[in-house]
């Protein structure tokens, strides 16, 4: 039965390379190799490392929390144990995160993708000007009339 962790890193790696048209190993070579070429390309590739990374991680926690779960007792758990299972939460956390940040990036029509905007790749004459009228407002030259039930 496959691992859940090979699902996410299978999943993944099966969007980039259907994405650049390219096994995985093929295109770190090629982001090693011109690193400026495509900067879509390196940002998805140094994300899958860092994905990589903490997928590591968060294996060596499971194995190390099976591994205390398998010396005591289920019944009685100690600080050391949850403070295992508080290390594999925090790198699923970790894991899930940069799993997120590699789909954003894989995703063209992502919100903030689209658009004209700073993020989004516009010229800096346009981002220059405001966004809405600046000035101040004028305001009508009439007298002020009193509330109603008001008393003078």
């Amino acid at each position: 039965m496959p691992d859940a962790s090979d699902d996410v890193m299978g999943v993944i790696t099966e969007r980039i390379e259907e994405r650049f048209q390219m096994p995985l190993a093929d295109l770190r070579r090629a982001v090693t190799a011109a690193p400026d070429a495509n900067p879509e390309a390196t940002d998805v590739v140094h994300w899958h490392g860092l994905l990589a990374q903490t997928q590591q991680a968060l294996d060596t926690a499971e194995d190390a929390l099976v591994q205390a779960l398998g010396a005591q007792p289920p019944e009685v758990l100690d600080d050391s144990v949850m403070e295992l299972a508080h290390q594999v939460n925090a790198a699923v956390a970790s894991r899930d995160g940069r799993a997120m940040v590699v789909n954003y990036l894989l995703d063209p029509n992502a919100p903030g993708k689209r658009g004209p905007g700073v993020w989004r790749g516009t010229s800096a004459a346009a981002r220059r000007a405001p966004a809405l009228p600046t000035a101040a407002p004028t305001l009508p030259r009439t007298p002020a009339t009193p509330a109603r039930g008001a008393v003078r």
